[in-house]
């Protein structure tokens, strides 16, 4: 049986609590910043969306602040994951590059960025501009510049299609950001094996941890926000593997 771990506190805080060398996979969603930048566009976001992630307050930090921020948190990346671990962050295209080279300043081996692309996509701005249907991922190894790789020999594409969020799972929370458990599945299914352990310190309303105990893989689980927390760890627990 899978074992999860679940933190109500500041991701770094809580990373501070692992042991080095103790996580095979971090598979998480940070913050992209973007709340600022959103308030200043055309856009008809927040009247589609009760929960606008730029209402959140999670979202805003200036940019040398979100910069330091993910510096810290790439640091106690490094110091946790094991060697030959993986790491895949989804990010705004917009501020991939300024994430890689922060990674890499932690010694993070750079592996490829991918779309995550969303065959159903709210169809906010559609009189205004094109639908935004993707966002971004990048793939980390650290200490080895090749990680576990599932592939079953076949080939792999950087594009990966699922829909959003279901019915059933945005019924869990409507975390603003919430990504589907199939997406989480995906990547937990190619980068680790059963009974490793998968960490995801900004776990929102539990994606991650949902998919990680459905196959088997070991949680553990960080999320500042005591109403998601409790959304994750209602939604973990009641996994039957």
């Amino acid at each position: 049986m899978a074992d999860s771990i679940l933190y109500n506190e500041d991701c770094i805080r809580a990373m501070k609590r692992l042991t080095n060398g103790s996580i095979d996979l971090i598979l998480t969603d940070p913050p992209y910043n973007l709340a600022n930048f959103m308030k200043g566009r055309d856009t008809n976001l927040k009247r589609m969306r009760d929960n606008f992630f730029g209402a959140a307050g999670w979202d805003d930090l200036s940019f040398e602040d979100w910069e330091k921020s993910m510096d810290e948190f790439f640091e106690e990346s490094v110091r946790v994951l094991k060697k030959g671990g993986s790491m895949l962050v989804f990010m705004s295209i917009i501020k991939v590059e300024t994430l890689i080279r922060i990674a890499e300043s932690h010694g993070l081996y750079y592996k490829t960025t991918g779309i995550w692309h969303k065959l159903n996509p709210m169809p906010r701005n559609m009189n205004l501009h094109f639908v935004n249907s993707t966002e971004a991922w990048v793939y980390f190894t650290y200490g080895k510049k090749t990680g576990t790789f599932n592939n079953d020999g076949k080939v792999i594409h950087d594009f990966v299609e699922t829909a959003v969020v279901t019915n059933g799972e945005r019924k869990c929370g409507k975390h603003p950001t919430q990504k589907p458990v199939q997406l989480m599945e995906f990547f937990i299914q190619v980068l680790t094996n059963e009974g490793e352990m998968v960490l995801d310190p900004f776990m929102g309303s539990g994606s991650t941890g949902v998919a990680a105990k459905r196959n088997k893989r070991d949680f553990t689980g960080i999320e500042i926000d005591e109403n998601y927390f409790q959304i994750a760890t209602r939604r973990i627990h009641e996994v039957r593997e």
